[in-house]
């Protein structure tokens, strides 16, 4: 059982981490917004955008959390007894959504509240935001691929 238990700690770890930089970069993006709205209402729909988009770090740890769950078969049937081993490399696999996810959604929260700024002086300029907060996107997109490649190497 101590297999199984490291590869459930890889899965709380891989939702966990990637879910609190979505929300620390949320967080952010959203102290940015609200701060730009109490002066000019009429770009909250620009400024929800940009608020959302580290959220993404967060739906990317649940899905490698998912994954492990569906390997593992613990949504339904027999749970397999796998070695301590392989609950290792299980647990290994998903650190780098982890660790990509929570920097990067912090990070991108960072250059959304920057873009939200921009917009609050030149709302013409959003596009560009946009495509500021999406490239730190990369990573944690990165992360995921590199935490199902190994997942998928994984024999249970």
């Amino acid at each position: 059982m101590l297999g199984l238990a490291l590869a459930i700690i890889g899965a709380g770890v891989a939702v966990g981490g990637a879910g609190t930089g979505s929300g620390i970069g949320v967080g952010i993006a959203g102290q940015a917004g609200a701060g730009v709205l109490t002066e000019d209402p009429e770009k909250f729909g620009k400024i929800l955008l940009l608020q959302a988009i580290p959220g993404t770090q967060g739906i990317y740890g649940f899905l490698a959390g998912f994954w492990v769950m569906m390997k593992l078969n613990l949504l339904g049937g027999t749970v397999p007894n796998i070695a301590p081993m392989v609950g290792l490399q299980i647990l290994g696999a998903c650190l780098p959504i982890a660790i990509s996810g929570l920097s990067s959604g912090i990070y991108q929260g960072k250059v959304a509240a920057s873009a939200i700024f921009m917009i609050a002086k030149r709302p013409e300029e959003s596009g560009k935001g946009m495509i500021l907060a999406a490239m730190v996107e990369t990573y944690a997109v990165l992360g995921l691929l590199a935490t199902i490649l190994l997942l998928n190497g994984i024999q249970v």
